[in-house]
């Protein structure tokens, strides 16, 4: 089974489901349906979020399974979370200056590897 298309190949206009078909009994539902919150991602979005859930919402797993960086993973994240109508949380809750774990061993291994400078790595650790 295909993806359903979000935007028309013609003119580019938003496309919108009308009917939707059971073939165990044969019956038809007409309307307007929306595509959901998934439904309107971009193909590299909704791939970005199927490794996202096999690697279960792991960031470093998902940085050794696309070969990307934290930040570049923790982007994306947040990229799918607007496309999908949802606003970013503040990080209220969190501490003023809290630093993730897995960021933390992000700038940790690479000021370690000199990709980044000490000065970088303490302006990175002290959000």
């Amino acid at each position: 089974m295909y993806s359903a298309p979000k935007n028309c190949p013609v003119c580019g206009g938003e496309l919108i489901i009308t009917r939707l078909y059971c073939p165990e009994c044969d019956s038809a539902l007409e309307g307007r349906f929306g595509f959901g919150g998934l439904g309107s991602l971009t193909n590299e979005q909704r791939a970005f979020v199927e490794t996202f859930i096999r690697c279960q919402g792991k960031i470093t797993r998902v940085q050794k399974a696309l070969k990307i960086s934290y930040p570049t993973v923790r982007s994306r994240l947040e990229e799918v979370i607007v496309a999908m109508g949802y606003e970013l949380d503040s990080g209220e809750d969190e501490e003023e200056g809290e630093v993730d774990d897995g960021l933390r061993r992000q700038v940790l291994d690479d000021l370690a590897a000199g990709r980044i400078s000490s000065t970088e790595a303490i302006r990175l650790l002290q959000g």
